[in-house]
């Protein structure tokens, strides 16, 4: 079951520095999760500037109990970058398939 996850990062003054602190274990976590098969893609979300914002992801799990165990452990969750969080079910179109592990 695929999944996207669309985090914003707070808008606060210590935002940023909170999103770079967390950044390493974060794409170290991706890392991982494409590994295995359960992230399909991963973009910074960016302001007009070009400053990222948020990241958008689509996961792929057997369920969205283990999409939550996932979000647990995501550095941005806890490293309280991400102050909204929006997850949607959604189904990757077939020409995309061969970015889905079997």
């Amino acid at each position: 079951m695929q999944f996207i996850v669309t985090g914003y990062d707070g808008t606060d003054e210590g935002a940023p520095a909170r999103r770079l602190a967390a950044r390493p274990a974060h794409l170290k976590l991706v890392e991982e999760s494409v590994a295995r098969g359960e992230q399909i893609l991963g973009a910074a979300i960016l302001d007009d500037e070009g400053n990222m914002r948020g990241s958008l992801m689509v996961m792929d799990f057997p369920s969205r109990a283990m999409l939550d165990a996932w979000l647990a452990r995501e550095p941005y969750v806890a490293g309280n970058v991400w102050q909204n969080i929006e997850v949607k079910a959604c189904a990757v179109a077939p020409a995309f398939s061969h970015l889905i592990r079997k």
